[in-house]
């Protein structure tokens, strides 16, 4: 299950009837619709494991996407799937455009400088509305840690392949 894309979260019920709201992880929310189940995977205490559900509709409400799943029909039952995160396996992951990546891609890709300075490894990718900012962990651990926009002012290069990113510091993110 380590290669499966996370696109989301369930965070609650809706309504009585059995239905759940999701936190989409993707940026294209219908997705979902493309999708004849839904593998759930559970990762703490005794509900560890994958389960899977046929999907029988999907609608959205407030930013979140609702699914009704094949065998949950009420309140209660569908309270238990609470926490779960649902997956897909790669080869029902979207395809990309030019300079677009999976965020997993990028986790623990090198950054450096085009002079050939290692800044760090990415460890998170933020999510801010206008660009998205990779949190960058320095090499000895005793530097603070750099947020580098990605903007094409900053972000030179991205080889996925090679795990590396070229970047150029602007004033004052260092």
């Amino acid at each position: 299950m380590e290669n499966y894309f996370e696109i989301g979260k369930i965070v609650n019920v809706q309504g009585i009837k059995g239905d759940v709201r999701v936190v989409p992880f993707t940026d294209e929310a219908t997705r979902f619709e493309l999708l004849d189940e839904a593998i759930i995977r559970f990762d703490e205490g005794s509900r560890q494991g994958i389960r899977h559900f046929q999907i029988e509709r999907v609608w959205y409400h407030k930013g979140f996407v609702m699914l009704k799943l094949k065998g949950i029909n009420d309140r209660t039952t569908a309270d238990a799937l609470r926490g779960g995160v649902i997956v897909i396996p790669p080869e029902l992951a979207l395809p990309l455009d030019d300079g677009e990546y999976y965020i997993r891609d990028l986790l623990g890709m090198t950054v450096t400088t085009q002079q050939g300075e290692i800044l760090g490894i990415i460890c998170d990718v933020l999510q801010t509305g206008a660009n998205d900012v990779f949190s960058v962990k320095p090499e000895p651990k005793s530097k603070q840690e750099i947020l580098i926009p990605h903007i094409k002012q900053c972000v030179l290069n991205v080889d996925v392949e090679n795990k590396l990113m070229t970047v150029e510091l602007l004033e004052g993110l260092r």
